[in-house]
């Protein structure tokens, strides 16, 4: 099956065509199946702002780093925040030097750990796109109900639509079509893509994360780039529908409003992030610490990234990991330089884990 795909996709991508694939775990999947090496030269694939730890700002790491460093505070994350590198630090140094930091699947169990250390305030820094924010409202929403006095949030929701038009809006960017991420549309269905074949003119399809997934939407958008009909695909119909999930889509309403937010790579972009409503305010991280990480923010504005670091076009699609000075020379999984080296979604952690590391004898 996966032959006659590559095959079909041949005879069909007879020019060029940039694809960019949205989801970080669509980035991890192509490396390790070597789907990049079994597509014709004519289909170029670019990795998107689709890993959530990568896009996060270096502010946003300092201002989490500078909670995890106050004495009354346990920091709660995801594994993935633990090795991104701060201005000064990481939230992994950090816990070697004694920090209360604890590492979650769940944001559940940041609440269970609020409940069980109730001398101290225990923040949960989250981080992730709407596959996450649903679970998050609904801890908020349990905290919020169950009297939980010292659980807060720092929010850096990040939510893909809207980025996805900064990339259309760029002048340096030029996409032919996006494969568009299958757990994110989960939630919020194929309808918020729809501006992208209406307004840009560039195709769409929402796929799965097993090579036949990948392989049938390469096919399908390039079969809709030669015919130059552009219009949104749902290639993951076992899990997602044109309306989403609207049970998890009502719970971040609840709980969050949207808010201009900044991307790595990106810049400011207009109501691309998640705010906790004022309903909430009392666990939300960024009021209840507001003097601290205003002054931290403020302090990291001022720092310039690494020299020679290129996350942020890796991230736009406009260069690729083998550009960048430090890959896999002083920037590995073990001692990054910027985020993309760091999360298991990243694409420089992609290329160097699959081969595409330079030798380093």
């Amino acid at each position: 099956m996966a032959a006659a795909l590559v095959e079909r996709i041949a005879a069909v991508a007879q020019r060029p065509v940039r694809l960019m694939e949205v989801c970080g775990t669509h980035t991890m999947s192509l490396f390790q199946h070597g789907i990049r090496g079994l597509l014709p030269d004519t289909i170029r694939l670019l990795s998107g702002p689709g890993c959530p730890v990568c896009v996060t700002p270096r502010a946003e790491v300092d201002a989490a780093i500078a909670l995890a460093c106050s004495d009354d505070v346990t920091l709660v994350t995801f594994g993935d925040m633990m090795g991104v590198p701060g201005s000064d630090t990481s939230l992994a140094a950090q816990r070697g030097e004694g920090r209360c930091i604890e590492v979650v699947y769940s944001p559940t169990d940041a609440l269970d750990i609020a409940r069980r250390e109730t001398g101290r305030q225990v923040v949960f820094f989250a981080v992730g796109f709407e596959t996450t924010v649903p679970s998050v409202a609904s801890t908020i929403i349990d905290a919020a109900e169950g009297g939980v006095t010292n659980f807060s949030v720092l929010s850096a929701h990040k939510v893909i639509p809207p980025a996805l038009r900064a990339l259309l809006s760029a002048e340096d960017v030029r996409i032919d079509g996006f494969i568009c991420p299958g757990h994110v549309s989960v939630i919020i269905g194929s309808q918020p893509y729809e501006f992208i074949p209406e307004q840009y003119g560039v195709a769409c399809v929402i796929t799965g994360f097993e090579p036949l997934d990948i392989l049938h939407s390469v096919l399908l958008l390039a079969e809709m780039v030669s015919a130059g009909d552009a219009r949104v695909e749902i290639g993951y119909t076992r899990v997602v529908k044109p309306e989403g999930n609207p049970v998890a889509q009502e719970r971040m309403a609840r709980v969050f409003d949207p808010t201009d937010a900044e991307w790595r790579g990106l810049g400011w972009i207009e109501g691309s992030g998640l705010a906790i409503k004022d309903e909430f305010e009392a666990h939300d991280a960024s009021r209840r610490f507001a003097p601290l990480i205003a002054e931290v923010k403020e302090r990291s504005a001022a720092v310039s990234d690494p020299p020679g670091c290129i996350c942020g076009e890796v991230l736009r699609g406009t260069r690729g990991p083998l550009d960048c000075p430090h890959f896999g020379r002083s920037c590995t999984p073990m001692a990054p330089v910027g985020p993309c080296m760091v999360s298991s979604e990243g694409t420089c952690a992609a290329f160097y884990r699959y081969g595409g590391a330079p030798d380093r004898s």
